[in-house]
């Protein structure tokens, strides 16, 4: 079985998660990450790298997806709108996992103002480590799209 590590990830930010995504890319070298996101501290929409990594994920062409902005939450709101997309916003490891055993999140938002790189690389460890459970949690995540 292959690492789980070692998958086609897409990664995407705006101006206000630039360093953390280098980070991020730099301390996960076994990814094969596919960067949707900005690559400088201008400012940017968000929405503009949020959808092009949802689609990616969507249609299959990377597996899961981390979204990054000041607050994470205008990336989640953005990726939220694709079908097959369930972003969560996740700032500590514990959510993370959760995110990933009950709601089958395929899209993990970090919210770079408010956590640290290293809390960051914790969050996305977990997220990319943790499987789903399914059982009654499948039942439910059936449930969210309309």
């Amino acid at each position: 079985m292959p690492d789980k590590l070692s998958r086609r990830i897409a990664i995407a930010n705006d101006h206000a998660g630039t360093e953390l995504k280098t980070a991020l890319m730099s301390r996960f070298p076994a990814i094969d990450w596919v960067n949707f996101g900005a690559d400088t501290s201008e400012s940017v929409d968000y929405p503009d790298f949020a959808h092009p990594l949802a689609e990616s994920v969507a249609n299959g062409q990377t597996s899961l997806g981390i979204l990054i902005c000041g607050s994470g939450n205008g990336v989640c709101m953005s990726a939220n709108k694709h079908q097959n997309i369930r972003a969560a916003l996740c700032w500590n490891e514990e959510i993370s996992a959760l995110a990933r055993q009950h709601n089958n999140a395929n899209v993990c938002c970090l919210p770079a103002r408010f956590i640290s790189e290293e809390e960051a690389v914790a969050i996305v460890q977990r997220f990319l480590e943790t499987e789903f459970e399914g059982g009654r949690h499948g039942r439910r995540v059936e449930k969210i799209p309309c």
